[in-house]
């Protein structure tokens, strides 16, 4: 057949209608976007020759480190592997963490090919420590290399890559484990349904978030992952986020159909959902097709690969500051918040650890540490700004005397505060949320996440925004957002990265000596006085939500809880 040159290492009767090649038999194209619409719609998906060109074109115009292993070199270090025979029974390096070479249509001997690139590659490369993809990568490209050597150039390129503010393939445990709490802020932001189902059937969600790669990377069908291949080639990463996303939205929708639309679900081990997970990954050819499946990944309105680069650093940097950098024994994060000691007098632990699910993932590992409460502290504006100092981030927790529960996630020390003097300056980033419990849970996110061309690609002019927050007679009524020092911020959603339409929709947090205040613009989400005592709740332009309670309500008990490092204990 004309895929020979391409297709040795191919079992070709297990490639169904992928073995017989049609459509077109070049790619004729200049301009990167063009390139780009032409992979997502898979105009070389039929031709298995045509593919394996583009893919060594696309390869090799990858920017790399200067010394680069090519085929060559394997071929130096391996002598002619056309007389030397390659054996699966070669265990892996540590660096893959069990995972296996899967088996993606190619002949027996393929396998084995597989594990003897893998092991000239970890030679090769001293500096990988933890890189669990590295198998199923592998495995994809000898499909579409006339021998070892040169699929060995081209896994070496991959990983050699040193585009800026780019990378393909994780390739320590620090990384690997960021991007798994990454893909857990994704999923709670993009794939909320989901998420909930995750944290309602499993004891620890990051776990089973732990696996994300491999969904793409090794549990999908052959069929449907070459074409994420055709894609990832071209625009990197971040496909891998977008098609997870994808197969964790179908995976509830399977459960949902399963179940009957009935949402209750005992919590069960998390091997086992993990399990449940897979399971479903590999036998979706029986419902979604590999178009589908690509479909529903663009139709995700993610940020910009510089939004996830900085949630990714910031990750990175927590784990570090933790002093999680290598792989160890994973803990039960979920489980931080332990039943049988936690104790708020607003909210069960049941609805605390739901609330815990909201919150970002480079705090999951924190147990909830109580600051400051006016059954203990007293109802003084003073008191709660000493406890709360020097805490970030925080919770705030109200309940009023009609017995509504609400309250709101805040990214930032309240110290942040003072850099406004005595004017009332809005502070915070875009991690903020805010939250009512009763009459059902609901979170309301910072609009410009749900609404992303709020931010436009014209810088804002420098201009005096003025909000009025309910209750304010005095001068105070300018609140303007203090200027910050680049790098002062938690880098994720920090309003500076966003070219906003209005400043009216960054009005994350508020305090002076006499109210403290959380969403602006048009109103406020919370307000609440000096007394602690008297508050006030509307819609506001930075969460775009209802009033959380009673639009004028007392305060009949407020907490404020911190995050505790469980690793530190």
């Amino acid at each position: 057949m004309a895929e020979e040159d391409y297709g040795s290492f191919v079992d070709w009767n297990q490639m169904g209608d992928l073995a017989k090649s049609s459509g077109p038999t070049k790619v004729d194209c200049k301009d990167l976007k063009e390139f780009k619409q032409m992979a997502r719609q898979g105009h070389w998906a039929k031709n298995h020759k045509l593919r394996a060109q583009v893919y060594q074109q696309l390869i090799k115009s990858i920017p790399c480190r200067t010394v680069t292993p090519d085929a060559e070199v394997y071929r130096d270090i391996m002598g002619n592997s056309a007389t030397k025979k390659s054996s699966s029974h070669i265990p892996l390096p540590e660096f893959v963490d069990g995972s296996p070479v899967p088996h993606y249509c190619l002949k027996s001997e393929a396998v084995a090919s597989a594990h003897q690139v893998i092991n000239c590659l970890a030679g090769q490369f001293p500096d990988i420590s933890h890189c669990p993809s590295l198998p199923a990568v592998t495995s994809l490209l000898l499909h579409f290399c006339v021998d070892e050597a040169q699929c060995f150039e081209h896994v070496s390129r991959i990983l050699a890559c040193n585009e800026p503010g780019k990378r393909l393939l994780d390739q320590t445990f620090l990384a690997y484990e960021s991007s798994s709490m990454t893909f857990g802020d994704l999923a709670n932001k993009y794939c909320t349904a989901a998420h909930k189902l995750i944290v309602a059937t499993a004891q620890d969600v990051l776990e089973v978030y732990s696996d994300w790669q491999r969904w793409v990377l090794g549990d999908l069908p052959f069929s449907h992952v070459v074409r994420v291949l055709d894609v990832y080639l071209v625009e990197g990463y971040k496909i891998l986020y977008r098609v997870a996303i994808a197969l964790l939205k179908f995976y509830r929708k399977h459960k949902a159909g399963a179940q009957g639309g009935q949402g209750n679900q005992q919590q069960q081990d998390s091997v086992k959902v993990r399990a449940d997970i897979q399971a479903f990954i590999k036998g979706i050819a029986s419902t979604v097709t590999p178009d589908k499946l690509l479909e529903k990944a663009f139709s995700i309105r993610l940020f910009s690969r510089k939004e996830i680069t900085l949630l990714q650093l910031t990750n990175e940097k927590s784990l570090q500051q933790k002093g999680i950098t290598v792989k160890q024994k994973r803990r039960n994060v979920q489980l931080a918040l332990n039943p049988d000691t936690f104790s708020s007098e607003i909210v069960s632990a049941k609805e605390m650890r739901d609330i815990w699910s909201w919150i970002p993932e480079r705090f999951a590992l924190c147990q909830p540490q109580l600051l400051f409460t006016t059954s203990n502290h007293g109802c003084s504006l003073n008191r709660f700004y000493s406890h709360c100092e020097g805490y970030e981030p925080t919770l705030l927790l109200i309940r009023t005397t009609d017995g509504d529960v609400c309250g709101a996630f805040l990214s930032t020390d309240w110290e942040e505060r003072k850099r406004g003097g005595n004017k009332l300056s809005f502070f915070g980033t875009g991690e903020c949320f805010v939250f009512r419990m009763k009459p059902e849970m609901e979170r309301y996110e910072w609009v410009v996440i749900r609404h992303p061309e709020l931010a436009s690609s014209v810088k804002n002019q420098s201009q005096e925004d003025t909000a009025s927050s309910e209750g304010q007679n005095s001068d105070g009524n300018s609140l303007q957002q203090p200027d910050k020092p680049a790098g002062e911020l938690s880098p994720f959603l920090s309003a500076r990265h966003f070219n906003l339409n209005s400043k009216n929709t960054s009005m994350f947090m508020a305090g002076n000596f006499d109210s403290i205040i959380v969403g602006g613009g048009d109103g406020n989400a919370l307000y609440i006085d000096s007394e602690l005592n008297h508050g006030r709740t509307g819609r506001c332009a930075t969460f775009d939500n209802p009033p959380l309670c009673a639009e004028s309500f007392q305060v009949a008990l407020l907490e404020v809880w911190g995050f505790q490092d469980a690793m530190a204990s």
